[in-house]
């Protein structure tokens, strides 16, 4: 009964289409899609094409082995449904909060290091915390969209960086409630090494050109402009715009992905 359902929920083209989109979302080729379920390669390409229409156990098989299931509808309207997980969502609320309290955090410590604070060390400790928070929330966020489309550098730099933020919450922390050092002593050395991590999320959003050729690219260029300009310590604040609009884009692409995971509209990246 259910092989039977399964042909009348989508018929092809429209069929073939999806299935080579799913395929290219996960970042799968044709030769590794058919080892998961033992069809041939021209079975597949045929498929994709809309030339044939597959039988209702090919179709089960194919969509098993992309990992996005079947929902039978009274109205035998086709749906595909894949439910992203709420790491996701969290992430990009994470990313949000993250976006306007990072602001508001540069402008404090600026004011710290030159010794003309508006408030206090705790008040301000607590800020950073939800700085640091929401940003290794996103980027766990990431990590965990780099499982459905693989990108071994990407997952390298993001480790990276959520390493990088645990390191500096503790250094800032020491900084702010004694008297071993003070966020100036070390301002630098903190903006120059985000500077060259931030250039290796850009080397590993550019991994994505191929699938969302535009955004990655616009993306990945970003951060390697900001990274640099961070690192080399020559244009620290000149390095905000890039910074920001880099970050705008990394939320975009975030919210993209989550919606083509579950299968809903996205608007066309490439």
């Amino acid at each position: 009964m259910v092989n039977q359902n399964l042909t009348t929920l989508m018929k092809q083209p429209e069929l073939g289409k999806k299935i080579s989109e799913l395929r290219k979302a996960k970042g799968m080729t044709q030769e590794e899609l058919v080892e998961k379920c033992n069809l041939n390669v021209r079975t597949v390409q045929r498929i994709e094409a809309g030339e044939v229409t597959p039988r209702s156990y090919t179709v089960k098989a194919l969509f098993e082995a992309l990992g996005y299931h079947w929902e039978n509808q009274m109205n035998d309207e086709p749906e595909i449904k894949a439910k992203p997980s709420p790491i996701l969502y969290g992430a990009v609320g994470a990313a949000v909060l993250y976006f306007f309290l990072s602001m508001f955090e540069i402008g404090l410590e600026t004011e710290f290091i030159a010794g003309e604070s508006s408030i206090s060390a705790g008040s301000f400790a607590w800020i950073k915390t939800g700085s640091y928070l929401f940003y290794v929330i996103f980027l766990l966020g990431w990590l965990k969209l780099t499982d459905t489309f693989p990108n071994g550098i990407l997952k390298i730099a993001l480790w990276i960086m959520i390493g990088a933020n645990v390191i500096w919450y503790t250094v800032d922390l020491i900084a702010l409630f004694t008297d071993v050092f003070t966020l100036g002593d070390y301002y630098m050395v903190k903006v120059s090494s985000f500077g060259f991590i931030y250039a290796f999320l850009g080397l590993g959003y550019l991994g994505y050109k191929k699938q969302f050729s535009s955004i990655a690219t616009i993306m990945g260029a970003l951060l390697i402009v900001a990274g640099a300009l961070m690192f080399t310590g020559i244009g620290v604040f000149l390095a905000l715009i890039p910074w920001t609009l880099g970050e705008i884009v990394q939320i975009g692409l975030m919210i993209y992905l989550i919606q083509k995971i579950g299968g809903r509209n996205s608007p066309d990246f490439t």
